[in-house]
């Protein structure tokens, strides 16, 4: 009998399909490009698209976000959705305080606004004070601040803004106490902080030189540099620091030990975790920088010092993270374990020295765990958590007694905690108040069994009530990418999705960093392919488990995860009710020629080498979209300031797969106005997004939303 009713399911979504059917298609004209890979000829007939300033690429994304919504405004539930959505989104958030001097620093969002609005108080409380509101900056609220740094006597704040989702930057000055600003302004950096010298001078900070040809949301980026600069000049007169004009590809940050001693410069090769650092000695009038961890086999992460003897969390002949005690004069290899790598599959991912002691995060099977350790000691005392879930940031200092922390889990809103030191307990420091009623649902982790044998953990987030009945609307969500794990986090979009009645998966598949460097090691490069492997075989889980089924089960991810969702669709459009990819990397033989792009080649290889080629070619989802194809409904976004990366990936996936779909399923794209990659995104933009794109999946998975959703929670 169930068979039979999955049977008729299949034939409502042919038919509810085919209704979305009919839909025309802006005319995107067919160029005779082809280039020549090592004796191969690729045919790329859209790279006019590929100028997003160009009248005819400019026509062309009016005409396609016309489609798009005239087919969303034929969707009754959107506008339900969107306004459970705006109730869901208007709660306060908090962002995890820090001590800066005299001052408790932290972020709110009251619910509503489009960024966070920054406060400082001297007490914890009193009512704090706004330090500085971005959504005074712009008038649609597209103007974010991007990171902040602060002098070592809390007197003044280094901050910088990223408009309309750039990840161009200008860095300003702010007194804290008075929320006055310096006269300074500083260009041309990106992917960069700040830290300010001990005697509040100036800070370091990072930048390039300003793109030659104008072209700011394209042109490579290359030759980043570091610099000081002296509070109260211009920028003119900042100092060069540190540059290697032989070594283009060489990206640096620069850090400062919490003593003010020593200067860190940190050098990276685009997104490979393998580094380098390099330190001064600032005591020394006439220091240099100079190796230290110089031979570029690991990754190392400064977590302290004693004098020239210093705290390195490494990957080093521990592949899940350990914690070495070294001296600067010395070689890695002399170092000794303080902290030694997790039993088991345990990750120690981050350790920060507070109250003179250890605070470490672990991941264990894509959670976090929290052990404080004593120097000298090998046991510790584990913070007690709310449950199974993220604990996203810890702040504090070597010399302070306090601490705080956050935790969230996707039924649990991000709350923040103190931890006090002397009495070894957590308190909240604020609690949101969410319109979700939590305990009507549940998580559960599951390991599911992959191609080549091994086993990934997925999480899956439902109802109480929602059975196994192969008919549950889901949305399944990945990323297997850059050593970046994949974590239960709160978000009011999510639970919208869990009040429409659906099911929320997320697979922690190979190439990010749940497990540590073999992990992410197995999904890059020439092992790509076990990514898509892994996010196919949870699909395939929650079909046989009877979660879902194809009709009913849509993929989604961004960035990196938009190629997931890209390829995957392209590799078994069969196993997918629907498809969502976001700002994803879709040409795999091109998506070093913009931007920063060129920093991804330790993940995707070099497709201008003979061997890159050959693995890209084979998964690339621009080039694996094959004519008279029955494709699933498929929803992609990108956005107009997406300067990560480019939307002519996005661009031309659309146009390609719009003129291969054999199916009657339609292929949109949204392209959002005034908006990037998506950090900074405005809180409106946001809640605009995840409405139509769950308008989109209300209509092609055939929903029927619950007669209360919507009502007050």
């Amino acid at each position: 009998m169930r068979g039979r009713v999955l049977l008729v399911l299949v034939l409502m979504s042919v038919t509810l399909s085919a209704q979305s059917g009919g839909l025309k298609y802006p005319e995107a004209k067919k160029g005779t490009q082809v280039d020549d890979y090592f004796g191969t000829s690729i045919a790329d007939p859209y790279r006019w698209l590929e100028n997003s300033d160009a009248p005819d690429t400019r026509a062309w994304i009016d005409a396609e976000n016309k489609v798009t919504f005239g087919y969303l405004d034929q969707i009754p539930e959107r506008a339900r959705i969107k306004d459970r959505l705006t109730a869901l989104w208007n709660y306060e958030r908090y962002g995890v305080p820090s001590r800066e001097g005299d001052w408790y620093i932290f972020t709110k969002n009251d619910g509503l606004q489009n960024q966070p609005v920054i406060y400082r108080t001297k007490d914890l409380g009193a009512t704090p004070e706004v330090l500085l509101d971005p959504n005074t900056l712009s008038a649609k609220g597209t103007v974010a601040v991007s990171e902040m740094a602060f002098s070592d006597d809390g007197k003044y704040m280094a901050y910088s803004l990223a408009a309309s989702g750039s990840d161009w930057v200008e860095w300003k000055i702010r007194h804290v106490a008075t929320g006055d600003d310096l006269p300074e302004t500083l260009k041309w950096s990106k992917f960069s902080g700040a830290v300010w010298a001990r005697d509040g001078s100036g800070f370091y900070y990072s930048r390039y030189d300003a793109p030659k040809d104008g072209n700011l949301l394209q042109a490579v980026n290359k030759n980043q540099k570091v610099y000081f600069h002296k509070f109260n000049t211009p920028q003119e007169k900042d100092g060069l620091v540190y540059e290697r004009p032989d070594k283009p590809d060489w990206g640096f940050a620069a850090d400062i030990t919490e003593d003010g001693r020593f200067l860190l410069i940190y050098q990276s090769e685009g997104t490979d975790n393998r580094n380098r650092v390099f330190v001064r000695d600032l005591k020394d009038p006439v220091g240099k920088i100079e190796p230290f961890l110089d031979e570029f086999d690991a990754s190392y992460s400064v977590a302290g010092n004693d004098g020239d003897m210093f705290y390195v969390l490494t990957n080093r002949n521990a592949p899940r993270y350990q914690l070495v005690y070294l001296n600067r004069r010395k070689k890695a290899g002399d170092a000794m374990t303080v902290i030694p790598q997790g039993k088991g599959k345990d990750v120690l991912e981050s350790v920060r020295m507070v109250d003179d002691k250890f605070v470490t995060i672990w991941l264990t099977n894509a959670r976090n765990v929290v052990r404080i350790f004593q120097p000298g000691a090998a046991e510790s005392k584990e913070i007690d958590l709310p449950g199974i879930g993220t604990v996203e940031h810890f702040t504090g200092k070597r010399k302070h007694q306090e601490g705080f922390y956050s935790f969230t889990s996707f039924t649990y809103p991000t709350t923040i905690f103190r931890y006090d030191f002397g009495r070894e307990t957590s308190t909240v420091f604020r609690k949101p108040t969410v319109k979700f009623d939590a305990g009507k649902y549940e998580t559960e982790q599951v390991f599911v069994d992959v191609k080549d044998g091994n086993k990934i953990p997925m999480f899956i987030t439902r109802s109480k009530k929602v059975g196994k009945t192969g008919l549950n609307p889901t949305q399944l969500y990945g990323y297997g990418g850059f050593n970046i794990s994949v974590m239960p986090t709160f978000s009011p979009a999510v639970a919208a999705w869990l009040e429409m009645g659906g099911i929320w998966a997320v697979a922690n598949i190979r190439g990010g960093g749940e497990f540590g460097q073999d992990w992410y090691d197995a999904g890059r490069l020439k092992n790509k392919q076990n990514v898509f492997d892994d996010f196919i075989a949870a699909a395939e889980y929650l079909i046989r488990e009877k979660y879902t089924s194809t009709p009913k089960l849509a993929i989604y991810g961004g960035s990196n995860g938009g190629l997931l969702v890209g390829a995957c669709l392209t590799q078994r459009p069969d196993l997918f009710g629907a498809a969502m990819p976001a700002v994803g990397v879709m040409d795999m033989l091109r998506y070093h020629k913009f931007t920063i792009g060129w920093a991804w080649k330790s993940d995707y290889g070099d497709p201008d080498t003979k061997e890159g080629f050959a693995v890209n070619i084979k998964y690339s989802p621009l080039h694996n979209i094959k004519p008279g194809t029955r494709y699933p409904a498929t929803f992609i976004t990108t956005a107009d300031h997406d300067d990560r990366v480019v939307p002519a990936h996005s661009f031309k996936f659309a146009a390609t797969l719009q003129a291969a779909q054999a199916g009657p399923a339609p292929v949109l794209i949204r392209i959002e106005t005034e908006a990037g990659h998506g950090a900074g995104k405005a809180t409106s933009k946001i809640i605009e997004e995840r409405a139509d794109m769950f308008g989109f999946l209300v209509k092609e998975l055939m929903m029927t939303l619950p007669a209360a959703f919507g009502s007050t929670k």
